[in-house]
């Protein structure tokens, strides 16, 4: 039977950080380069209950903490696990899976893999094997999906031979390009702009431009627009020892404007400030007019999902401002498109050769190593061709977007009505030809000093750890600045025990050296004495593990299986186990310790072991919050 032919290659997405958007577009570039028409949408721009009609889907997702899905595909996720969805619902869906994942993680593209099992329970039939992509691979994730796609138009044009109607290996002239611009930038005149958006030294001006600039922005995978509220810094602590090698800072945040009222194991996103004198350079390199006053708007294209009406009304920002606010300019690589278009508008010969080999499969890796790996900004590659002059409408699409960084919140607004505070490693490596680089937020807030009034736009944002209830007996395992959370979990708990009955908390903290980076000593030592939260003699405890201290490396798993009884102990008590931290080895490195302690005071098999940990998980008792 031949067949349906579809009109259009749908393809979905999601995405925490952009990378699945990008991988998205891609694909969908190339289909529409070798003649296919394409619809590109987020999962959750798109109705799931809509596949029962669809004949060919592409999907791209990402995982995102400890095997989790991305934001934007948790609604759609949660209609697909309907148990009244029959196993021939989307029988006769064609579909195929590409994942963006690193291996370094426990569940590894589990994401993907959850969404290719549960669409062929649901009776779609896989084009071709699910692509995974590595964030450990030489090339990154398009070392797997430069030939996962060649299978894919291989598939494609045997089953839906009306796709290309030339074949899958004709592909039209890549000059079309220049014509797929996504925005379109308008200039206004400065007489007609009301004043109030041409200062930004006020905090409504400030949360006025920032909300201006963020709903300009393309960054559809981001949904950040005005700030929860504005905090002003008034303690800037180094926490390390001086010439340790770390530089991990306690900060301290008053409000400024309205209070927010937020819960232990909350997160706070921060939205940092790009150095002028680098926001200066990339306006004076791309010939742009720092004064200008313009709005962004998205052209109208077939399959239009905007409302063109909408962004009509929109009210001009200056040129600048919206630089600084939704470009980043100064910290994020370009991603492989960026080199593409360069080349179409380099003058210098040698230049276009460069680009189009980068943009070529075959300089795919030297691109990663000249790009990813040294973390070139986008200042940094312009300077490199300086033969090219992109227009701004190019440079508005391409621009990777200033994101917030996300932190766990290390205080309880119980000990401190008035405040936030955050425990922050100041990053800074060096690249593979020795270049010394900095991250962007965690620099910017180590610079700021508490007597200046500087304002810090935020959004307080639910995390991954519940605040957990008086009653409720606690394991935290938290090595390094994976301790911050559970600052404020101690300090609750301490508050509420001045009042009532609360259950013991266990605290597993792990560090290089006693004497360099052990963060809150004081503070730990405070509450495991004298009937404190985490006295031993309450049914709790403070173990902390120096990995560089003896010659044997003793991390946070060690110290758990030295005190293997006391952990069971609570666990038989109903105990929930907290995690942060970060996401290589050592959450799995916790778990494997558990599932032993289980095994060994519970009189259990392995096997017994692993589901009673699992039930644990299942329950919503055993809670991992992890970064890289």
């Amino acid at each position: 039977m031949k067949a349906k032919q579809p009109k259009a290659l749908l393809i979905l997405y999601a995405t925490q950080t952009g990378n699945a958007m990008d991988a998205a577009e891609r694909i969908g570039r190339e289909a529409e380069r070798r003649g296919c028409s394409v619809t590109i949408l987020s999962m959750d721009e798109y109705d799931a209950s809509s596949l029962v009609g669809e004949v060919a889907v592409i999907f791209v997702v990402s995982t995102t903490g400890q095997g989790d899905t991305p934001d934007s595909m948790k609604v759609f996720w949660r209609f697909l696990l309907q148990r009244n969805l029959s196993k021939n619902w989307i029988e006769g869906m064609r579909y195929a899976v590409f994942g963006l994942g690193d291996s370094g993680y426990q569940k590894y593209n589990f994401a993907a893999k959850k969404l290719d099992k549960r669409l062929s329970d649901l009776g779609a039939v896989a084009l071709i094997e699910r692509g995974l992509g590595d964030d450990q691979h030489p090339s990154g994730y398009e070392g797997a999906l430069d030939p996962w796609m060649s299978s894919l138009w291989r598939m494609l044009n045997k089953i839906y031979p009306n796709f290309f109607p030339n074949g899958p290996d004709h592909v039209e002239s890549e000059m079309r390009l220049l014509d797929q611009q996504k925005v379109e930038v308008r200039y206004h005149d400065i007489s007609n702009v009301d004043s109030q958006f041409s200062v930004d030294d006020d905090l409504n001006s400030r949360e006025n431009s920032i909300e201006l600039a963020c709903s300009m922005s393309l960054a559809k995978f981001s949904s950040k627009k005005r700030p929860s509220c504005f905090l002003k810094m008034i303690k800037n602590q180094l926490l390390t020892k001086a010439g340790s090698g770390k530089d991990v800072r306690h900060f301290e945040f008053e409000f400024v404007s309205s209070a927010i009222k937020y819960e232990v194991g909350d997160v706070l996103e921060v939205l940092p400030s790009q150095k002028p004198a680098v926001v200066n350079a990339f306006m004076q390199r791309c010939n742009l007019n720092p004064e200008s006053f313009i709005t962004v708007h998205p052209r109208k294209q077939e399959n239009d999902i905007y409302n063109t009406d909408l962004y009509a009304q929109r009210t001009p920002i200056k040129l600048k401002t919206f630089v600084e606010l939704a470009m980043d300019v100064s910290s994020a690589s370009p991603r492989r498109y960026f080199f593409e278009v360069m080349s179409y508008f380099a003058t210098a010969e040698h230049e276009k050769e460069r680009l189009q080999y980068f943009a070529s499969p075959e300089g795919r890796d030297d691109l990663y190593q000249y790009n990813q790996k040294e973390r070139r900004t986008v200042l940094e590659v312009l300077e490199d061709f300086p033969s090219v002059q992109m227009p701004f409408e190019w440079l508005v699409q391409l621009v990777p977007p200033l994101k917030t960084r996300a932190f766990s919140i290390s205080s309880s607004v119980s000990a401190y009505p008035n405040q936030v505070h955050l425990t922050v490693n100041v990053v800074s490596w060096r690249t593979p030809f020795k270049r010394q680089r900095y991250g962007l937020c965690s620099s910017w807030l180590a610079n700021l000093n508490p007597h200046e009034s500087t304002i810090v736009p935020v959004w307080f944002q639910k995390g991954s750890l519940p605040p957990p209830p008086p009653l409720e007996p606690l394991i935290l395992i938290g090595p390094g600045t994976g301790c911050a959370p559970f600052c404020g979990f101690i300090q609750e708990r301490s508050i509420q025990s001045q009042s009532s009955k609360v259950a013991p908390a266990m605290l597993f903290f792990g560090c290089r050296n006693e004497d360099a980076d052990f963060l809150y000593r004081d503070f730990w030592y405070l509450h495991s004495q004298g009937g404190g939260v985490l006295s031993e003699a309450n049914g709790g405890g403070f173990f902390a593990a120096f990995s560089r201290d003896q010659p044997q490396k003793v991390y946070v798993q060690h110290k758990m299986r030295e005190n293997s009884r006391r952990v069971w102990d609570l666990l038989s008590k109903g105990a929930s186990v907290y995690v942060a931290g970060s996401s290589t080895k050592m959450p799995s490195d916790v778990l494997d310790a558990f599932e032993e302690i289980v095994s060994k005071e519970g009189g259990l098999p392995r096997e017994s072991a692993v589901r009673w940990i699992r039930a644990l998980e299942r329950a919503g008792k055993y809670h991992v919050e992890a970064w890289s």
